[in-house]
C-alpha cells in the first residue's frame, strides 16, 4: 500500500522535477515546479514511509542543489521548507545527511560565501538543529562539518542565528558525547566572542551552550571560559546571571574533572549568594547545598570522624545559617588556592569587582571557620588596604569579614598580628579591623587580653596625636586625623559593648584614649560621641556619670600627660589633652590641684613657648570664671593663690614685644580678673600680693588691647576695695594718675570702668591714713574730673558726676571753688549745678 502511494506521488512529481533539473529552466518555472512539489508532498496527507520513500529517492538531491545554488531567494526558501518537511516526517532522516550537510556547509561557511538572507540563514541553522535532534549519533561521521558550520554561524550578524546556533551546539554535545569532546574546543573561541553580545537573550544562550559544550566536551576548556563567565556575573540583566549560576552549579555537580576545578568554580557560585535578585541567590544556595551533600557522600570515609563527632561552635554570628559539613570542607580545602586571587581582586581598580570580591570574602570566611587561622597574614594585609576603600560597600563587607575573624580565630593569634601593625604606620584601617574583630569575639575569650588591648589602644591614640600635631603624614596619605580618631573611638565603644564590666580593669587606658580623641580640634560631633562613650564606660562600672571616671583617674591622667611637660610646645599633643582633662572634668579638677598647678607653674614661665602659654592661660581663665564649680570646688584653691599670682601670673604680665606676648598679657589679666571677680582672691590674699602685682596691673592699663585695659581698670578697683586703706601716699598717687588717663580712652567701656575705679579710689582714701597728705593730689584730680564732666559722651558725664559726688566729702570747699572756676567753661552748667546741690545737701545733713 505504501509502495503504491509512493509510486503515485513519484509519478505526480516527475514533471516538476524534470523541469527543476533542466539547465535553462528560468526562475518562474523553477518556482512553479517547487510549488507543485509542495502541493504534492506537503499539502497531501502522506504516511511517514511514503514521505521517506519519495523524499529519499527523488527529492533530496534536487532540493539540496536548489538550496545550495539557486539564485532566487524564494526558490531557496521553498526548497528549505520542503527539506524541513521531509526530515520532520520521514522515517529515516539520516539517509539525507551525505547530501544535506555539504549543502548547508556551502551555504553557511566561508570561503564559498554565505547566504545573504538573514531569514534563510536562520532557517538553514534550524534545519541543522532538526538534523541533530532526529539523527543523533548518526551525525558522528559529519561532526567536523557540523562544528565548522557552528563556528561560522555562532558569529553571524543576525542575533537569532547566533541563538539557534547555540541551541545546535547544545544538541550536538548531547547527541554524540563520546565523540564530541574531540571537537568541542573548536567551539570555545566563537562562543566567547559572542558571550558579550548586546542582546541579553544571545548572552543567555551562549552561556547555556558553553555549559553543555564543556560538560560533554573537553573539561580543559574550563580555563578558557572562566574569566568570561566571571564577567557575566556583573551583567545588569538578572537572567544572564541566573544562566551563569546554573552552568557553574551543573559543572560542580556533573563535570567529569570537577575536582580539578573546584578552586576555580566555587568562587563563581558563591559569588551569586550576594546577587541582588533573591531568586538568583536562592538558586546558588540550592546548588551549593546539593554540591556539599554530593561531596560528603563521595568522601564519606574521610569525613567519618567529623560527621560523627563534630560539635557546633558555641559562638556563631546571629541570624546566619551554618553551611553544611561538605560545603565547609570544600571551602577549607580550596581556600589556599582561592584567597590570593580574591585578595588581588579586592584591590582592583574597578569598583564593581572590589564590591563583589569583598562579598565573596565574607562568604568564604563564614565557611572556612577556624581554618582562617593559617591565612591570617594575607587576610589582614588585604583588609587593611580594603578598609580604606572609597566605596562604602567594600568597607562594609570587609568589616563583616573581619568580625568573622573574631568569631573563629583565637585572639592570641589575631590580636598579636593586628596589634603588631599598630607599631608601624598609624592607619585607620588597622583600627577598623581590630574593632570588627572585637565585635565578633565572645566576651570570655577577650577577657585575658584586655590589658594588652587597653595598652595598645592608648599607645595608638598617643602616637596618632603626635603625627597629627606635627604634620608628619604617612607616605600613602592614608592618615586622616578625624577619621582615625573616629575609628579609635569606635574601637573603644566595641570593647565596652563586648566586655561590659570587665572593662573596669582597663578603665584608665580607655580614658586616655577618650581624652585623646576629645582633644582633636574642630570636631564637636566627636566630643559628643566621646561623652556618650564615657557615660557607657561609667555605666558598665556602675558609676553615676563620667565625672566619676575622672574622679577615679584624675591624678593618673595628669601624671600621664605631665611626663614631658617641661618640654611642651604649642605642637605638643599633651597641651590639648591637658585642656580636655582640666575643662571636661568639672569639679573633679579641684581634687588634683597639686598636679594641676605644678604643670601650669612649669609651662607658664616666660621662657616657654609663647603660643603654648597663650593656650594654657586661656584654659586657666576659662576655669577661673566658674571657679567654685571647677578649681575651687573643694575650697582648696586659695592655698595655691600665692603660687598662681607670684609664679604664674606676675611673670607673664611683664611687657614683651609682639602680638603673642600682648595676647598672653591679656589672658593673664583675664585670669587675675576672674580670680578677683569670683571672689576666690580674699582681701588678705590680695594684700599679700599687692606690691608684686600693682606695677604690672598699672602698666596693663596702657596696653593696645581694649580688653586688657578694661580688665586692668576693674582689677585696680578690686585692689582698692580690698586693701586700699593700707595704701601709702605713693600707691595712691601712682594709681590715680594712671587711672585718670583712661578717662581719655577711645573705648567708652574703658572710660566707664576708669570712672568706677576712681570712685573706689576716693572711698579708699576716705578710710585711709594718708588722707591729710593728699590734698594737692585730690585738688588736681578734682580739676581733671571737672574737665571730663563736660565730655561729649553723656554716659561718661554721668559716670564722672558720680565719681565727683563720691569724692566731694573729702575736701568739699576745695571742690566748690574748683566748680565755680570751671562752670562757665562748660557747654552746659547742668552737671556742675547738680554737683553743687549734692555738696550743699551733704553739708546740711552732716551733724
Amino acid at each position: 500500500m505504501a509502495a503504491a502511494g509512493a509510486a503515485e506521488v513519484a509519478q505526480a512529481l516527475s514533471r516538476p522535477l524534470s523541469c527543476l533539473q533542466e539547465p535553462d529552466c528560468g526562475r518562474a518555472a523553477r518556482l512553479r515546479a517547487l510549488e507543485a512539489i509542495r502541493a504534492e508532498v506537503q499539502e497531501r496527507p502522506l504516511s511517514g514511509a511514503v514521505v521517506q520513500e519519495v523524499f529519499g529517492a527523488q527529492l533530496v538531491r534536487p532540493l539540496a542543489r536548489c538550496l545550495a545554488g539557486d539564485a532566487a531567494e524564494r526558490c531557496r526558501d521553498l526548497a528549505l521548507q520542503l527539506l524541513r518537511h521531509g526530515l520532520s516526517h520521514g522515517d529515516r532522516p539520516g539517509e539525507a545527511l551525505p547530501v544535506l550537510l555539504p549543502a548547508l556547509a556551502q551555504r553557511l561557511c566561508p570561503p564559498q560565501g554565505a547566504e545573504p538572507s538573514e531569514e534563510l540563514r536562520l532557517g538553514l541553522v534550524q534545519l541543522l538543529s532538526l538534523l541533530l535532534r532526529r539523527c543523533g549519533a548518526a551525525l558522528v561521521p559529519y561532526l567536523a562539518e557540523v562544528i565548522r558550520i557552528l563556528q561560522a554561524t555562532l558569529l553571524d550578524q543576525y542575533a537569532e542565528v547566533r541563538r539557534e546556533s547555540c541551541r545546535c551546539a547544545v544538541a550536538c554535545a548531547q547527541a554524540m558525547p563520546e565523540h564530541f569532546h574531540m571537537q568541542s574546543e573548536s567551539l570555545i573561541k566563537p562562543l566567547m566572542q559572542t558571550i558579550s553580545h548586546q542582546h541579553h537573550r544571545v548572552r543567555v544562550d551562549v552561556i547555556q551552550a558553553t555549559g553543555a559544550v564543556i560538560q560533554f566536551g573537553n573539561g580543559k576548556s574550563v580555563d578558557d571560559v572562566l574569566s568570561h563567565l566571571a564577567q557575566r556575573l556583573f551583567d545588569e540583566i538578572p537572567k544572564v546571571r541566573h544562566a551563569v549560576t546554573t552552568v557553574i552549579g551543573e559543572w560542580l555537580l556533573h563535570l567529569r574533572d570537577r575536582y580539578s576545578y573546584f578552586h576555580k568554580l566555587i568562587p563563581l557560585l558563591l559569588g551569586s549568594f550576594s546577587d541582588e535578585i533573591p531568586e538568583n541567590a536562592k538558586l546558588a544556595w540550592t546548588y551549593w547545598e546539593k554540591i556539599g551533600l554530593q561531596w560528603e557522600k563521595e568522601n564519606e570515609e574521610d569525613l567519618k570522624d567529623k560527621m560523627d563527632f563534630s560539635v557546633s561552635p558555641s559562638h556563631y554570628p546571629k541570624g546566619v545559617t551554618r553551611p553544611g559539613l561538605g560545603c565547609r570542607e570544600l571551602v577549607s580545602r580550596n581556600l589556599s588556592k582561592i584567597l590570593p586571587g580574591l585578595c588581588h581582586d579586592i584591590t582592583d581598580w574597578v569598583e564593581s569587582t572590589r564590591v563583589k570580591a569583598s562579598q565573596l570574602l565574607y562568604t568564604l570566611l563564614l565557611h572556612a571557620e577556624d581554618h582562617i587561622t593559617q591565612h591570617m597574614e594575607l587576610l589582614l594585609r588585604t583588609l587593611y588596604q580594603a578598609c580604606l576603600d572609597e566605596e562604602s560597600d567594600v568597607v562594609k563587607n570587609c568589616v563583616k569579614a573581619a568580625e568573622l575573624i573574631g568569631t573563629f580565630v583565637s585572639p592570641k593569634v589575631s590580636l598579636r598580628l593586628i596589634t603588631s601593625a599598630f607599631g608601624k604606620t598609624p592607619k585607620p584601617s588597622c583600627i577598623m579591623v581590630l574593632t570588627a574583630v572585637i565585635r565578633g569575639s565572645p566576651k570570655e575569650v577577650l577577657q585575658p587580653h584586655l590589658t594588652d588591648l587597653g595598652n595598645t589602644l592608648s599607645q595608638a591614640g598617643q602616637g596618632s596625636e603626635e603625627v597629627r600635631i606635627t604634620g608628619k603624614y604617612t607616605a600613602d596619605c592614608s592618615f586622616r586625623p578625624v577619621f582615625y580618631m573616629e575609628q579609635l573611638l569606635c574601637c573603644v565603644q566595641a570593647l565596652i559593648e563586648t566586655c561590659q564590666e570587665d572593662c573596669k580593669e582597663i578603665s584608665l587606658q580607655l580614658m586616655k584614649v577618650l581624652v585623646t580623641v576629645m582633644a582633636l580640634p574642630c570636631s564637636q560631633h566627636l566630643k559628643e560621641k566621646v561623652e556618650e562613650t564615657m557615660s557607657s564606660l561609667a555605666e558598665v562600672q556602675q558609676l553615676d556619670s563620667f565625672l566619676c571616671l575622672y574622679k577615679q583617674h584624675i591624678i593618673q591622667l595628669l601624671e600621664w600627660i605631665s611626663v614631658s611637660h617641661d618640654s611642651w610646645t604649642c605642637y605638643s599633643p599633651e597641651v590639648l589633652q591637658f585642656d580636655v582633662i582640666a575643662t571636661h572634668s568639672g569639679p573633679v579638677i579641684g581634687e588634683a590641684l597639686n598636679n594641676f598647678i605644678l604643670i601650669l607653674k612649669t609651662c607658664l614661665q616666660p621662657n616657654k613657648d609663647p603660643q603654648m602659654r597663650l593656650k594654657l592661660f586661656t584654659v586657666l581663665s576659662q576655669l577661673l570664671q566658674n571657679g567654685s564649680e571647677t578649681v575651687n570646688s573643694q575650697g582648696l584653691f586659695p592655698s595655691y593663690l600665692e603660687t598662681v599670682i607670684k609664679d604664674i601670673l606676675a611673670p607673664n604680665l611683664q611687657w614683651h614685644a609682639g602680638r603673642t606676648a600682648a595676647a598672653i598679657r591679656t589672658t593673664a589679666v583675664a585670669c587675675l580678673w576672674a580670680l578677683s571677680h569670683c571672689e576666690i582672691l580674699a582681701p588678705e590674699e590680695i594684700l599679700k600680693v599687692k606690691d608684686g602685682l600693682m606695677p604690672q596691673i598699672i602698666a596693663a592699663m596702657d596696653e593696645d588691647s581694649k580688653t586688657t585695659r578694661l580688665m586692668a581698670c576693674r582689677i585696680v578697683g578690686v585692689l582698692l576695695k580690698a586693701c586700699g586703706r593700707q595704701f601709702d601716699e605713693d600707691n595712691f598717687t601712682k594709681t590715680y594718675t594712671e587711672v585718670l588717663k583712661r578717662l581719655d580712652d577711645a573705648s567708652c567701656d574703658v572710660r566707664l570702668a576708669a570712672a568706677r575705679t576712681l570712685a573706689q579710689w576716693f572711698r579708699a582714701l576716705k578710710d585711709g591714713e594718708v588722707r591729710s597728705a593728699m590734698e594737692a593730689q585730690v585738688e588736681f584730680l578734682y580739676q581733671e574730673l571737672l574737665i571730663h564732666l563736660d565730655d561729649p559722651d553723656e554716659n561718661t558725664q554721668k559716670a564722672v558726676l558720680e565719681v565727683l559726688k563720691e569724692g566731694s566729702d573729702i575736701y568739699p570747699e576745695l571742690l566748690v571753688r574748683e566748680i565755680e572756676g570751671a562752670v562757665h567753661k562748660h557747654r552746659t552748667p547742668a552737671y556742675c549745678n547738680q554737683l553743687l546741690r549734692h555738696i550743699q545737701s551733704a553739708r546740711e545733713s552732716a551733724p
